[in-house]
């Protein structure tokens, strides 16, 4: 069975699309690139703040930060040194310049208290395992649109599919509200994406013979050691590590929250109250209750907890007559003393 390969006009082609660098005018593609990657950084900040997933869709497919992405891999697997740094430089860039705009919003606009709610927001600062293997899925597609002419129509989905510009927009405006836990988790969603991209670009590329057809065509390859390749599988495998911790935690967080949902119904039912929110999340559970008086006891939903066996569990009980009490696990009271202690 022969193996995938391109044509040499499809070499000229592909250098063109992803290389900035490369071609009769850079400076064209670069002031194309800034231009473009600014806007959609306000686009995509501009979504977050007002919570719009049309907005933030916009700009995923108006930003440009897969062009560099794709061409650090096709200079990797040619092994053009140059460009590929060049390339690498150019994501580098582009993403300070997002989470800049992203910044500056923030002080424009403070979102500190509508950051907990925001779904844009929430949803790019919780990377699991599922989001590697999507960005692995959409890296792949990315890449064999590059190399298939016949298939570069499904870039717009892809720029859909992939989030860039968005979780450096959050990584802004989380970092000024002073919520960097949430900046951390969206800066680990875009390394997530950007390593995923480049790792199956890379082996698409290899897979359709890029070098080969490169070489023949009288483009300059270099000599692409086992050892680069190695540091690519590396790094995913790096990225991967954090995400299996939150993914563990959110299989965990899912069998309390649905384990003790009757433990909280019944110690709200006994009273007469009913819970309006109910959700666990890093090992915090968030309940919101309403009823007629007398108020209910919070301490004993934490006495419930603890004898059905969730005692390393927080628990923020919101009463909407009587106000909100916090009652920490065993874990947290036992850090709290150990703090405590001179």
């Amino acid at each position: 069975m022969q193996r995938p390969s391109v044509q040499s006009d499809d070499i000229e082609r592909m250098a063109n699309a992803v290389l900035l660098s490369y071609g009769k005018n850079p400076r064209r593609k670069y002031s194309a690139f800034w231009m473009l990657l600014g806007l959609a950084g306000v686009i995509a900040t501009a979504g977050v703040v007002a919570d719009s997933t049309a907005t933030v869709i916009g700009a995923m497919i108006v930003a440009p930060l897969m062009t560099p992405i794709l061409g650090t891999a096709f200079a990797l697997v040619i092994a053009d040194r140059n460009r590929m740094l060049r390339s690498l430089g150019v994501v580098v860039g582009g993403a300070l310049l997002v989470i800049l705009i992203g910044y500056l919003v923030g002080l424009l606009d403070p979102v500190s208290s509508v950051i907990d709610g925001n779904s844009q927001v929430n949803s790019r600062t919780n990377p699991r395992l599922l989001d590697l293997v999507a960005a692995l899925a959409t890296g792949t597609v990315g890449a064999f649109a590059l190399v298939r002419s016949d298939i570069a129509d499904t870039l717009p989905g892809v720029a859909i599919a992939i989030s860039l510009v968005p979780p450096l927009a959050v990584i802004g405006l989380t970092f000024e509200a002073g919520a960097y836990d949430k900046a951390f988790g969206a800066l680990l969603l875009f390394l997530t994406n950007v390593t995923a991209i480049i790792l199956t670009a890379t082996l698409v590329l290899l897979i359709y013979q890029v070098r080969d057809t490169a070489a023949a065509a009288g483009h300059p390859v270099g000599q692409l050691r086992g050892s680069t390749l190695a540091v690519v599988v590396l790094t995913v495998l790096v990225v991967a590590i954090p995400l299996s911790f939150a993914t563990a935690g959110l299989v965990t967080d899912t069998r309390v929250k649905y384990s003790a949902a009757s433990v909280v119904s019944e110690w709200a039912e006994k009273s007469g109250w009913k819970i309006i929110t109910y959700e666990v999340q890093n090992q915090k559970m968030d309940v919101v209750a309403i009823g007629p008086p007398p108020t209910l006891d919070p301490q004993s939903l934490r006495d419930e907890l603890d004898a059905r066996g969730y005692p390393e569990v927080d628990l923020v009980l919101n009463l909407v007559v009587g106000g909100q009490r916090e009652l920490p696990g065993t874990n947290s009271a036992i850090e709290s003393e150990l703090t405590s202690i001179p």
